[in-house]
């Protein structure tokens, strides 16, 4: 049986562009007779917070987005991530970073704001060297990949494939990092398919190659395009009003916001069928 989810970060309102992947996330796997699971990828402990969930919960229910199951939290589930980075710290799989955000982008002149695949700076650096650093800050812990590719499939993109990034596995916080938890949570659960903003497109090699790392399966992606304003950008508060309590203000509901999705998502039946869904952003004229 086919498994989706949606896994929100409960940090705030649920704006118009997430509520749209959480409506392909649902239909994809329920309307062909799978099953749809929730989940509060809460590592960010400053912003997160139960009211997040359950006014998220709220507002996904009031487009008819639902589960049977009781939502994972990730929160609750640290030692898991833990055990699956130290298996790969035994592997001789990972190294130490000291750099900050700032280093990493000067050291590839990326733009603020873009993606950027982390340079080596400290791949290979000698004992010493490490203890230096350590003494001025603590180190994350990265994945050693080794510049290998991997290959996933997509319903809207077809075979994709992109090189493995050295990506955080464990924050210099002792946080484990999102990569670590999202590929470990969704073998758990049993996904068989990802449903997600195509934001997410490049990292997912990164996390094929964690999943066969943990000697995991991997699911098959959907990387739906995102919602952006008229402007252009993506969709933010500055776009005025992007979620349902905001709707609601100017006299549209949330069913009317569900209707206009499902055709912004391509759909005209009660059935989901990917081959009609658009390539491009959609903006949002509600």
């Amino acid at each position: 049986m086919n498994v989706g989810r949606f896994a929100p970060s409960p940090t705030g309102e649920l704006h118009v562009g997430n509520l749209r992947t959480s409506l392909a996330a649902w239909a994809s796997a329920t309307l062909n007779g799978g099953d749809f699971l929730l989940r509060w990828e809460d590592l960010d402990q400053f912003n997160a917070s139960a009211v997040h969930m359950e006014s998220q919960r709220q507002d996904l229910a009031s487009i008819g987005v639902t589960t049977k199951h009781e939502p994972v939290i990730q929160s609750q589930r640290l030692d898991l991530y833990h055990q699956a980075i130290d298996s790969l710290i035994e592997r001789e799989l990972t190294y130490e970073c000291f750099c900050s955000r700032k280093d990493i982008r000067e050291a590839v002149s990326a733009p603020h704001g873009s993606a950027v695949m982390y340079p080596g700076t400290c791949r290979d650096l000698t004992e010493s060297q490490r203890d230096e650093r350590r003494a001025q800050r603590p180190g994350a812990l990265r994945l050693r990949a080794n510049g290998v590719s991997e290959t996933f499939h997509d319903y809207l993109h077809g075979e994709v494939t992109g090189v493995v990034d050295d990506v955080v596995l464990r924050r210099n916080d002792g946080m484990p990092s999102y990569n670590v938890a999202v590929v470990v949570d969704d073998a758990l659960q049993g996904v068989t398919e990802v449903v997600r903003g195509d934001d997410l497109l490049d990292i997912t090699p990164t996390q094929v190659h964690l999943q066969k790392l943990f000697g995991y399966n991997t699911p098959v992606y959907g990387h739906v395009p995102l919602v952006v304003g008229d402007d252009g950008e993506r969709l933010a508060k500055r776009h005025g009003a992007v979620t349902l309590a905001d709707l609601a203000l100017i006299g549209i509901s949330a069913g009317q916001v569900r209707d206009e999705l499902w055709r912004s998502l391509g759909q005209e039946s009660d059935m989901w069928n990917w081959h009609t869904v658009p390539r491009t952003p959609w903006v949002l004229t509600l």
